[in-house]
Parts: C-alpha cells; sequence; structure tokens
C-alpha cells in the first residue's frame, strides 16, 4: 500500500503542477506528498518531477511513468468500486450546481433522491462560475450551456428557453419591442452571469442577430433581474426554470418569442473514470428521469416561437 500512496502522490502533484495543491487534493499535509514523492524517485533511482520555486514540471521520464501510474490507480479504483457498490449506492456524493438552477429546481429532486437513497449521503454547492470538478473534488456537476471540456462525460437532461420578458404595466407605459433592435429604445436589466451582459443574441444559425442592451439595474442574479422586471424597471432576460411562475400568472409578457435564441440545455457531467461509481450512476439516472420530456418551465404561459 506504501508504494501505491506514493504513485497517488505524485500523480497529484503531476495534474496540480504543485505539492501544495496536489496535498489538497489528497487532503494529507505539504510534507507528507513530499515526502512520498521523494521516497518514489529514490526508490525508482529516477527524477519524475523538476521543482522550481514557482512551478512543478515533468521530467521525460516522469511523464511516461504518469501515463502508466494512472492506469494502475484507475485499476485500483476500480476494483474498490466494485466492490463497494456491491451494495448499491452509498458513500459521500458531492455535487456542484449553478445558484438559480438549485434553488429553483434541484433542491426538491436531491430531497427526494436522499429519500430514496438512504445510504447517500450529500454535500451540494451552488456557484455560478466554472467549477473544475477534478480538481475541487466534486462527484458530479450540472451545467447548463455548451459545453467547453471534452474531458468531462456529460448526459443531457432537459431544455432551456432563454426567455426576454417585461412587466405588462411597462410595456403600457413604454411600447411593446417588435424586433431586437428595438430594445435601443428600452430600459433593460442586465444579468451581469452571462457572458457578456451587455449583448443579447437573438435567433440561431444564419438568422442569429445581436442587440446591444443598456440599463442601470445590473444583478449577477437572474432571479433579482425578474424581479426588478416585476417591478416595472424595464425588460429582463432569464431561463425560463427562472421565469416560467411569474410567466404564468401574468406578472411578466414573453416578448421577441419569433427571435428566441438556440435553446439551450441542461447537463449532468462528471469525470471519466473506467468504473463509474454506483452513486453516480443512479444520481445521473435519477435527473435524467426527473426531468425527462418537456420540462415544466416551459409549459402553461406561452407557444414555442415559430
Amino acid at each position: 500500500m506504501d508504494r501505491l500512496d506514493e504513485i497517488a502522490a505524485f500523480a497529484a502533484v503531476a495534474d496540480a503542477r504543485s505539492f501544495t495543491q496536489g496535498a489538497k487534493r489528497l487532503g494529507v499535509s505539504g510534507a507528507q506528498v513530499s515526502k512520498l514523492v521523494a521516497r518514489l524517485e529514490d526508490r525508482l533511482g529516477a527524477r519524475l518531477l523538476n521543482r522550481t520555486t514557482r512551478d512543478v514540471s515533468l521530467t521525460d521520464t516522469g511523464r511516461a511513468y504518469l501515463d502508466r501510474a494512472r492506469a494502475l490507480l484507475d485499476d485500483f479504483e476500480a476494483l474498490e468500486g466494485s466492490v463497494r457498490d456491491e451494495d448499491g449506492p452509498r458513500g459521500l456524493l458531492r455535487i456542484s450546481a449553478p445558484v438559480a438552477f438549485g434553488a429553483k429546481q434541484l433542491d426538491p429532486a436531491l430531497l427526494d433522491f436522499a429519500q430514496a437513497y438512504p445510504e447517500v449521503a450529500l454535500e451540494v454547492f451552488y456557484a455560478d462560475r466554472m467549477v473544475n470538478l477534478v480538481d475541487e473534488g466534486f462527484d458530479v456537476g450540472v451545467r447548463i450551456g455548451r459545453l467547453a471540456d471534452s474531458t468531462l462525460i456529460a448526459r443531457r437532461l432537459a431544455p432551456v428557453r432563454m426567455v426576454t420578458c417585461a412587466s405588462p404595466a411597462y410595456l403600457q407605459a413604454h411600447g411593446v419591442p417588435q424586433t431586437p433592435g428595438d430594445l435601443a429604445g428600452h430600459e433593460t436589466i442586465v444579468d451581469l452571469n452571462a457572458g457578456d451582459p451587455y449583448v443579447w443574441g437573438f435567433g440561431a444559425g444564419g438568422t442569429r442577430m445581436e442587440a446591444r442592451i443598456h440599463g442601470r439595474l445590473r444583478f449577477a442574479s437572474a432571479e433579482a433581474c425578474l424581479e426588478a422586471a416585476d417591478r416595472n424597471f424595464g425588460i429582463a432576460r432569464a431561463p425560463a426554470f427562472v421565469a416560467y411562475e411569474r410567466l404564468r400568472a401574468g406578472a411578466l409578457t414573453p416578448l421577441l418569442c419569433n427571435f428566441e435564441p438556440e435553446t439551450v440545455h441542461v447537463h449532468a457531467v462528471y469525470p471519466h473514470a473506467r468504473h463509474l461509481a454506483a452513486k453516480v450512476r443512479a444520481f445521473v439516472d435519477f435527473l435524467a428521469k426527473r426531468f425527462a420530456g418537456e420540462p415544466e418551465w416551459h409549459q402553461g404561459w406561452g407557444a414555442h416561437p415559430a
């Protein structure tokens, strides 16, 4: 087991390019990790890592050894996982998800999952940033939009329309925009979580167009933007899973439906592994079943865009 600990320490440091971060990943002290790596190099009679005051990098020998070491660690994890999973999903499941989707949709699903799988403990973190699942020790992430990280396995869960909307009172006072270009004459409420908060895209493919917007109210929260729209401050844009209750109640009116941007999707993502833990498989399957079909946030408030 000592040799396996040495290999795990080396792999963690190599992946993090840092003894400190590698130690955090393993949950041990930096001194312990340094000792394990030094012992491995002494036993092999070869230097695996180049160390400077600012960085850690692999030697050519280290790079070749790391490929074999990862395969060995994967096999060992698969072996232990197969034994752990014989009695079904169990253990700690760490989940990361966006704030608004977590509050509106994931909270009740998580409680139902916890009730269905009493041997699984949950740690759930909500953040509106791109979380590195591997470096931060998460088993599963929920992400919305285009996926850029090809090292993760993704399962599509549900579509999400992006809705432009305003209160009936605001529209009565300021008029209803007929095209995206009309937004230049309106007060808008800016969601700072967007990739480019001041540019709203409309349409898709060859019909895509952009509208530059402005507004004195800016929030890093879709819910806050909708609350401001509800109180007649201007036009907001938000995912349907945040807006649908206000749309159903008539507090907000959907706008520019024929120009809606391309539908995005909710995905469950998780790191690649030879052996997928039963707790991860069970959770992803649970979410896929939970959100199958046309989601509730697209129902009861208006027709789909043409």
